[in-house]
């Protein structure tokens, strides 16, 4: 018989599954659970990067243009034939157009129509002010594209016709003046009776004199600007009224053609509005068609540090004056200070704190109003003269949050000029901003000291 042979079996060794790298793997990642859960709740601060700068184009305004006008209307009726150009200047005596009183007109030849190169530039100059200047919020400027088309469109066609027409009925320019096809209503309103209103191009409507093919005794056929001397109105807010109340000149653009005037400006009140009034005797050959004009006041521009508004906060401190304060010879950042303070049995305690300085200016320096309290006593050191906080010792200062090192710093901003959206802030102050610092770019969602994710 065979003999069984004897098997050794060794048993292995079972580690037990809690160890100390099963622990601390596990408490790495429960750490990165809650890490991935906190920066996905958490809100997160956007930065922005403090640079130099000015703020430009708030100073641009729709300005209305008022001129000395006259509507010449028909003395009968009939079809009416043009001679004249849109913003031409005619003399006094010369004939701008013929009324035809058996009411048939002179069909020029769609085949006859040609351009010259003057037509050209002028239709493409008309084309490319519309385009770089169109806006949805002003669509009604499309109607006003679409009449001078017309209106230039009717020029030339009337200037190619060969066809002789009877000037019996000749309408005569009575004085020298830019002859003009549209009316809006404008024509006799007075610098007295403007409103806000009036400034709202949505509400402008205009008719095309030259788009009609027969009048009526007493209708409108054209219009003459009499005088070189016109004005510009624009609405102003009281910033502006008090920062150009001593100005008896003012230096603009004209955005339509970017040319620069230098020109007699007022402000007049009418109500309880104000409206800036520029005066100008020449030039108006260039925009007599144009009843709303855009301006861009060219001002003398601050320069520094620009900042958005959002970023900018305001926080309150208290202000102590120099005398109460001992200096730190080694840092302008902070000071200390001689508190004392008293308890309920009329004993007192003094205490020397450490403050950060958030501005210094005028004999003063602002600091933390946390530190203090209104039962605490100011000393100067080696007297025993005594100052007591109060409310009268809190200011509010405009400032940003500084995260240059991971958290937010309060740091005191001088506002120079602003905008809608962006403010210019002093430069080189010790306590304040530098030029590529970064700022929380939205001041409401930090605090003071705030981990900046």
């Amino acid at each position: 018989m065979r003999k069984h042979r004897k098997k050794k079996i060794t048993r292995f060794r079972r580690y037990p599954y809690f160890n100390i790298g099963t622990l601390l793997f596990g408490l790495v990642f429960v750490y990165m659970i809650i890490m991935m859960v906190m920066y996905a709740t958490e809100t997160h601060v956007i930065s922005y990067e403090v640079k130099k700068g000015t703020i430009s184009g708030n100073y641009r305004y729709e300005a209305l243009a008022l001129r000395e006008e006259t509507i010449v209307t028909a003395t009968q009726s009939g079809s009416v034939r043009y001679f004249e150009r849109e913003g031409a200047k005619a003399s006094a005596g010369s004939t701008v157009c013929a009324i035809d009183e058996t009411g048939s007109s002179v069909v020029q030849s769609v085949s006859d129509f040609s351009m010259t190169s003057d037509d050209e530039t002028r239709l493409r100059e008309l084309l490319s002010s519309f385009t770089i200047n169109f806006s949805a919020d002003n669509f009604q400027k499309t109607y006003d594209l679409k009449s001078s088309v017309e209106g230039l469109i009717s020029e030339v066609i009337e200037e190619n016709s060969d066809t002789s027409s009877t000037t019996r009925n000749a309408c005569y320019a009575s004085v020298s003046g830019f002859v003009l096809y549209k009316i809006d209503g404008f024509e006799d309103t007075e610098e007295s009776e403007l409103t806000s209103s009036m400034f709202l191009q949505s509400n402008y409507s205009v008719t095309n004199l030259r788009g009609q093919d027969s009048v009526s005794a007493g209708d409108a056929l054209f219009k003459l600007v009499t005088s070189e001397d016109w004005a510009i109105y624009f609405p102003i807010d009281d910033s502006l009224a008090t920062e150009l109340a001593d100005s008896a000149t003012i230096k603009f653009r004209f955005l339509k053609d970017n040319v620069t005037f230098t020109s007699s400006f007022s402000i007049i009140t009418n109500g309880d509005e104000s409206f800036g009034k520029i005066t100008l005797d020449n030039s108006l050959v260039r925009y007599v068609t144009d009843r709303y004009l855009e301006i861009e006041l060219v001002m003398n521009k601050k320069s520094g540090l620009k900042v958005p508004i959002s970023a900018i906060s305001t926080r309150s401190f208290y202000k102590i004056p120099e005398e109460y304060v001992i200096v730190n010879e080694d840092t302008d950042d902070e000071i200390t200070l001689m508190v004392e303070s008293f308890s309920e049995d009329g004993s007192s305690t003094i205490r020397y704190v450490t403050a950060t300085v958030y501005s210094h200016s005028d004999g003063y320096y602002w600091v933390d109003q946390e530190l203090l309290s209104e039962d605490d006593y100011l000393r100067i050191e080696g007297t025993t003269t005594r100052k007591r906080i109060s409310d009268s010792d809190v200011e509010t200062l405009y400032g940003v949050y500084n995260i240059n090192k991971g958290y937010a710093v309060f740091r005191e901003i001088t506002i120079i000029d602003q905008n809608e959206e962006y403010c210019i802030v002093e430069s080189n102050n010790t306590y304040g901003l530098a030029a590529y610092d970064y700022i929380a770019l939205d001041a409401s969602q930090v605090t003071d000291d705030q981990i900046v994710y």
